[in-house]
Order: C-alpha cells, then structure tokens, then sequence
C-alpha cells in the first residue's frame, strides 16, 4: 500500500498537466458566462414584468379618468362649458324679451335662428373631437 505525504512524487506527461488546467480554465470561463447570462435574463425580465403591470395599469386606469386627461381634453371641455353657457344665456334672453338687437335694432327670427344652429354646431364639433381625441384619432 502506498503512502501519500507531501514528499510523494507523481510523475504525468506536461502536456497531460496543461491540458487539466486548460480544462479548469475553459470550464470556470463557461460556468461564469452561464452565470452572466442568467443574470442578464433575470434583469430583462424584471425589467419587463415591472412595463407590464404599469401598461395594466395605465391600461386599466386611464379610460376611467382616474390618471388624469390630456390637456387638449381640458380645454375643449372648458370651450363646450363656456358654449353651452353662451347658448342658456342667449335662450334666457330670447325668452324675456331682452335679446340683442341685429344691425337695425330690430328683433328678427333669422338673427336668433342662425346664432344658435352656429353655437350649437360648434358644440357639436366640439364633442366630436374631444371623443376622436378620447378614442386616439386624432
């Protein structure tokens, strides 16, 4: 039986002795490439997941107004507001015989007829590019 101790001398061929430590060089270069690799698709996906639960939300909240509105939004909805105002306080006057008068200060159906088919055309006008602008047709 033979004894190992720290004097024991093996003998193997140098090329036997490069070749392993080649082997052990070419095998921690790829478990340590494997390990960047998994790192990098570990971070991809995390990344991901984190796009994706805020697209839901987005997704989820934005129709239901919940994140706000687009500033074109705001400022058709104040120009229908300020219409519509114009158009009940237009109908208001009409109704108690306190409207304004045409060019030659006579009360004339045709003045009043046009100026409300005009407001409420550009209300209308108005709705309908704010839903376009709902619906992202711009």
């Amino acid at each position: 039986m033979a004894k190992l101790s720290e004097n024991t001398e093996v003998s193997l061929p140098l090329r036997n002795i490069l070749s392993m430590i080649a082997a052990v060089a070419i095998g921690t270069w790829a478990y340590f490439g494997i390990i960047e690799r998994l790192n990098k698709i570990e971070t991809n996906y995390t990344m991901m997941s984190s796009d994706v639960e805020m697209n839901t939300e987005f997704r989820i909240k934005w129709p239901r107004g919940e994140m706000g509105s687009l500033p074109a939004d705001s400022e058709q909805f104040m120009l229908i507001e300020h219409l519509a105002g114009e158009l009940e306080k237009l109908t208001s006057e009409i109704e108690n015989g306190q409207a304004p008068f045409d060019q030659q200060q006579k009360l004339t159906l045709e003045f009043y007829e046009r100026r409300i088919n005009s407001l409420e055309a550009q209300i209308e006008k108005l709705k309908d590019m704010s839903l376009e602008m709902k619906n992202g047709k711009h």
